[in-house]
């Protein structure tokens, strides 16, 4: 059976495949509404901010299983997909950056989050499960 990617989730989800059984959408990572950034103050000294932050820009959406956590997607139309988690309270300060249109007319938010030095973060690659030629 031949797996057609759309979203986030195999095509054949939710349908009876070799007799087992069926698996629900709710298991997997759905499109979600847009995250709204909140009201960060802006930092008394950027120069510090430099020193104790590392920036990640992207679009941000809200992480659809944990509230306190935010995923952030670098290129949104991009063909090889990846998106970055952090926890909301490891993002001191969020800057809004121009928007980014795709050829349909859509805009996306864009914005530069400055996270806190050694804090926990991950950086999600998915990818299609396939034997590598030699």
């Amino acid at each position: 059976m031949k797996f057609e990617m759309k979203g986030w989730y195999p095509k054949c989800i939710g349908k009876a495949y070799l007799g087992r059984p069926q698996m629900t959408i709710n298991n997997f990572p759905k499109k979600v509404r847009k995250f709204e950034i909140e009201a960060y103050e802006k930092p008394k000294n950027l120069k510090e901010l430099r020193g104790t932050h590392v920036p990640f820009t992207g679009s941000p959406f809200k992480d659809p299983h944990d509230p306190k956590k935010v995923i952030l997607i670098p290129d949104p139309y991009s063909s090889s997909p990846f998106y970055y988690k952090f926890k909301s309270n490891d993002i001191t300060f969020a800057e809004e950056l121009p928007s980014i249109v795709n050829m349909e007319g859509e805009t996306i938010t864009m914005v530069r989050f400055w996270v806190k030095k050694m804090s926990q973060g991950m950086v999600c690659t998915p990818f299609l499960v396939e034997e590598t030629k030699t």
